[in-house]
């Protein structure tokens, strides 16, 4: 008897994998621009923080990592039992809908956004209401709009500052937002991955607030603010209640000691690295931004964040076009095409230094007026 192929669940069987920038280091000779990390890299001093973890790699790590717990919430003034830790806000993500969300339920996403929220929370069998951002509001989240969809729903996303889009949302919108779903009874994931490279990011953040909301979850990490992807840490924050649920689906020691250890010193010795960097790129945005529009660039306005997404249209040129010429000049952008059909004219573009920046300027110049 021939036997058949052993099937996935339903809700994977059309479901594709996610596509994500950052993929430069596979080509030699290339400058990534298409991912927003840290552009200085990991601060000095990282190989000896790791080698300093290697003597407790030899039993398994904390699964409750008390001692990071305890650094996290010195940094961002939470409680420890408002903490789960993750590896990377990518863990986060995927415990949120596995924690939380019936085969049916639905779930409000803001359209274009980070891909995984809906990957994640397809794989649980919710359903996906985009809520498509509108250009002529600058990308920005209309809350009216977003609370008539969220009645009845189970949870709505929101990415701040918005991945590709660079929006920031001001706390005070968001509060109310927070608020009047909470009447509602619907869940708020709240991602802040890439908030901390925004200067005055502390004036925006949601995450010392979790403890006055039913309905709030924060994430944060440490890979864009500290330019370590390869070492993978994040967490979330949420009321206790919220907490101690997502702990039950949290993977047993799914945080290794040397990140554990990583993160530890990063937190309580390393924030001003990242205060300087989101200050140099804030520095560095403005002065960017006004070079590309005097080679002819279709770069709006400054962006409220330090990465840039904008349309191509005006040059009549698709993102992937446009990629593979920066390609040639040593530069990659990302095309936003992975973000839906509407955005094949989109690339998604971070901000460096200086001189980094000036070679974006002159690739750019040679690929629109060469």
């Amino acid at each position: 008897m021939t036997k058949g192929r052993i099937l996935p669940r339903g809700e994977l069987s059309s479901l594709p994998k996610t596509v994500h920038g950052g993929q430069a280091w596979r080509l030699e000779g290339i400058e990534d621009f298409s991912h927003n990390l840290n552009p200085f890299g990991p601060p000095e001093g990282l190989a000896e923080i790791v080698a300093s973890a290697i003597p407790a790699v030899g039993h398994y790590p904390d699964d409750s990592s008390a001692e990071l717990k305890e650094t996290i919430a010195r940094t961002f003034n939470v409680r420890t039992d408002c903490i789960t830790v993750g590896a990377g806000s990518s863990d986060i993500i995927r415990n949120v809908p596995n924690t939380f969300f019936n085969r049916g339920d639905r779930v409000v996403i803001p359209c274009p956004s980070f891909a995984e929220y809906t990957q994640q929370c397809k794989i649980v069998g919710a359903r996906i209401d985009q809520m498509v951002l509108d250009p002529e509001d600058d990308f920005r989240i209309d809350p009216d709009r977003l609370l008539e969809m969220a009645e009845g729903a189970r949870a709505v996303y929101i990415c701040n500052p918005n991945n590709p889009t660079g929006r920031v949302e001001p706390r005070d919108k968001l509060v109310r937002l927070v608020t009047e779903l909470d009447s509602m009874g619907v869940l708020v994931f709240l991602d802040e991955t890439l908030l901390e490279l925004v200067p005055g990011y502390v004036d925006i953040t949601l995450s010392g607030m979790v403890n006055r909301f039913s309905n709030l979850i924060v994430a944060s990490s440490l890979t864009k603010s500290f330019a370590i992807p390869g070492i993978r840490i994040g967490f979330g924050f949420s009321n206790p209640d919220i907490i101690s649920e997502m702990d039950k689906v949290r993977m047993t020691w799914n945080v290794g000691q040397i990140e554990q250890t990583v993160a530890t010193v990063l937190l309580r010795d390393k924030m001003d690295y990242v205060d300087r960097a989101a200050a140099v790129m804030a520095e560095e945005s403005e002065i960017m931004n006004s070079s590309l529009e005097t080679i002819g660039f279709p770069a709006g306005p400054v962006s409220d964040s330090f990465f840039y997404f904008n349309s191509l249209e005006p040059l009549g040129m698709d993102a992937a076009t446009f990629n593979k010429r920066m390609l040639s000049h040593g530069i990659m952008v990302r095309d936003c095409a992975s973000f839906g059909d509407a955005y094949r004219s989109y690339v998604r573009y971070s901000v460096k230094d200086r001189e980094r920046n000036c070679r974006f300027i002159a690739a750019a110049d040679s690929v629109i007026n060469g």
